[in-house]
């Protein structure tokens, strides 16, 4: 076992003071561990023999402090649900520090419900068991698809009462990601008109995440560029796989591209792109169909904070932030696009082409098909025998006309069907986290203690892909008893 069992490599302390204040995490009484990731500490380049021992309850619980930790909240602000609030920041979040991971990129851990910081606004700094298990499992999972995301660490419950609607058990995440910088903390400093901090983030920034624009003759024109484009990519990736973050305010769009903030997220089960979970989106502003366009409102703070950066002729600044604006919708469009194509199992894009994706998911929608389990469907059926074990689901005759279609296509690729199957089933997956299994999860963990089916779903969930008969039941739409209408944040 080393010194430093995690090896910190820290930076974002070495900015002024006004962008953070230093906080040790609250103590918390009687900590145990819910569950743990050594694969995620390997590449972390944690020591996998301190990370098997009774020290990573007392660090990832806020009850011990390692050497070259130097905890820190970060301050920003934001649009929240369109709404300007000046300071926000991290309210029940503490970073830890950061490491260098065996690929050679920069992680932050962050404990999160870790107490109360001088951002907590009146909040109790904690967080509720729920909300940390259903972090756990949506994050695991959209890795495990593919999707860049914040990961799960480490969550230990805490043995204290948090006090909601209900007094509930309070537990904390370790939350990793490749930066937690956000769109907000740049809104931050730009609504202060602090020009030289605005600089010195997006400086800190570039050498962090995009070090290949560094030498750039116009790196903050490029820094606009590819966090745009990054987003573009993102957004794309949650639609094809109907995933609803629920709660899009520029306080939870991080510069670097990964999902963050996991609250009152969800993944469609019937399709329908009008579909929106979260208890507290009253207009659905943050709506499934709503996501692309809501992603690029948000880039628009980014652009508008960066303006003084980006040509000293503020003329100039403005037609450079709408051009870049405007290639998020043709980068965006593009990579759905390509993406829907690939769950169809198509590698030419055409007119016949599109049209068929578009009528296919306008049928869907007037039969309330389920998102996941219709391309599931077609993956099965794209060749005479299925490779996996099928899934049990049909399409209703109404589909008869497109699935010939779709048929016809197939015969203009290059490929087997086998070949063609294949490929679609490394793009669409039998499992996701479907709604009601996690509500399950954390009702079992919260109520009774029982936390044998939130480690089932995650370890399900890493294998999204492949389909194992022992978790047929976990493919299964809900039933109409079981539907899940609304998700909530847990703050």
């Amino acid at each position: 076992m080393t010194d430093r069992p995690i090896p910190f490599d820290n930076t974002y302390i070495r900015l002024p003071e006004k962008f953070y204040s230093q906080e040790i995490p609250t103590a918390v009484a009687a900590p145990k561990l819910i569950r743990s990731n050594p694969e995620l500490a390997e590449d972390l380049g944690i020591d996998p023999e301190w990370f098997a021992s009774d020290d990573v309850v007392s660090v990832f619980s806020g009850n011990a402090v390692l050497d070259g930790s130097q905890p820190i909240a970060t301050v920003y602000a934001g649009h929240q649900f369109g709404n300007w609030n000046p300071q926000l920041g991290d309210g029940r979040a503490i970073m830890l520090g950061e490491v260098i991971g065996k690929n050679g990129q920069r992680y932050d851990i962050q404990l999160k419900g870790s107490g109360q910081t001088p951002f907590s606004r009146m909040g109790d700094g904690r967080s509720p068991l729920g909300p940390v298990i259903r972090e756990y499992i949506v994050s695991e999972a959209m890795a495990a698809l593919g999707i860049p995301t914040t990961r799960s660490l480490v969550a230990v419950v805490t043995g204290e009462p948090v006090v909601r609607e209900s007094v509930l058990p309070g537990a904390i995440l370790t939350r990793v990601a490749r930066s937690h910088i956000r769109v907000g903390h740049f809104q931050y400093f730009s609504a202060r008109q602090d020009l030289e901090a605005v600089k010195a983030l997006a400086d800190h920034v570039i050498e962090r995440d995009f070090p290949e624009i560094g030498e750039a003759n116009h790196p903050y024109i490029e820094l606009l560029e590819k966090s745009i484009s990054r987003q573009a990519q993102l957004i794309a990736q949650w639609q094809l796989v109907g995933f609803i973050h629920g709660v899009m305010n520029t306080d939870n769009m991080l510069i670097c591209g990964d999902t963050i903030d996991y609250g009152p997220c969800a993944f469609m089960d019937e399709y329908h792109p009008n579909t929106c979970f979260s208890s507290i989106d009253h207009g659905k502003r943050y709506a499934y169909q709503n996501q692309p366009a809501i992603a690029q409102w948000n880039l628009s703070w980014l652009a508008q904070a960066l303006l003084p950066l980006l040509d000293e002729d503020s003329s100039m600044a403005i037609e450079i932030a709408r051009e870049k604006l405007n290639d998020f919708v043709d980068e965006y469009q593009l990579a759905y696009m390509e993406g829907l194509h690939r769950k169809f199992g198509l590698t030419v894009m055409t007119q016949e082409s599109v049209k068929l994706a578009e009528d296919f998911l306008k049928l869907m929608t007037r039969e309330a098909a389920d998102f996941t389990l219709t391309f599931r469907h077609l993956s099965d059926i794209a060749a005479d025998s299925a490779t996996q074990p099928p899934v049990d689901y049909q399409l209703p005759e109404s589909f008869t006309d497109l699935l010939n279609q779709w048929k016809d296509l197939h015969g203009q690729e290059d490929g087997s069907q086998e070949e063609i199957q294949k490929r679609m089933y490394t793009v669409n997956p039998v499992y996701i986290p479907r709604n009601h299994l996690v509500e399950d999860a954390i009702k079992a963990a919260q109520h009774n203690g029982d936390l044998r089916p939130f480690h089932r779903l995650v370890d399900t969930l890493a294998d999204p892909f492949n389909h194992h008969p022992d978790n047929n039941d976990l493919t299964r739409p809900p039933e109409p008893h079981e539907v899940v209408l609304q998700t909530f944040c847990g703050t």
